[in-house]
């Protein structure tokens, strides 16, 4: 019987790849939410400002747009790329777009109640990779970015 390898660096024998992510994360989220307010404001005129009408639905819409592309496209939101940190799949993997749509809705539904919110955070500071609650449901982690020569 082969031994279990778990393809995701393990946290206590390769902690750098963990080292200062869940500070990172919370700047990556600061920048990416500027980010998505510039692109609702950017959009609204060209809906005739009728998006006024509903533009928290419209907001949350193009926050899970933006989130989705990106993690789709680089496994990480723009704001994440800034800091050198990334999300990797249970396989090591960077994220494949059904990956990234869930995970992205699995933070909206999550931003939508305070207790899972609370206790997002409360993981990714207390877990050993510093997991939300997405990622644990989804077996995802945020890592540094390795460096790419």
């Amino acid at each position: 019987m082969a031994a279990y390898r778990d393809p995701l660096p393990d946290p206590f024998r390769q902690a750098e790849f963990y080292s200062g992510v869940a500070a990172k994360r919370l700047v990556a989220w600061v920048l990416d939410t500027v980010l998505i307010f510039l692109l609702t404001v950017l959009i609204v005129p060209f809906t005739g400002f009728l998006a006024l009408l509903a533009l928290p639905t419209v907001y949350v819409a193009i926050n899970l747009g933006y989130r989705t592309v990106a993690l789709a496209r680089w496994s990480a939101t723009p704001g994440m790329l800034m800091l050198a940190i990334e999300f990797r799949g249970p396989d090591g993997h960077r994220l494949d777009t059904p990956t990234a749509f869930l995970h992205s809705l699995g933070y909206t539904l999550s931003t939508a109640f305070v207790l899972p919110q609370i206790a997002s955070v409360v993981l990714m500071l207390v877990t050993a990779r510093g997991q939300g609650l997405s990622d644990h449901v989804l077996g995802t982690v945020a890592l540094n970015r390795p460096a790419r020569h």
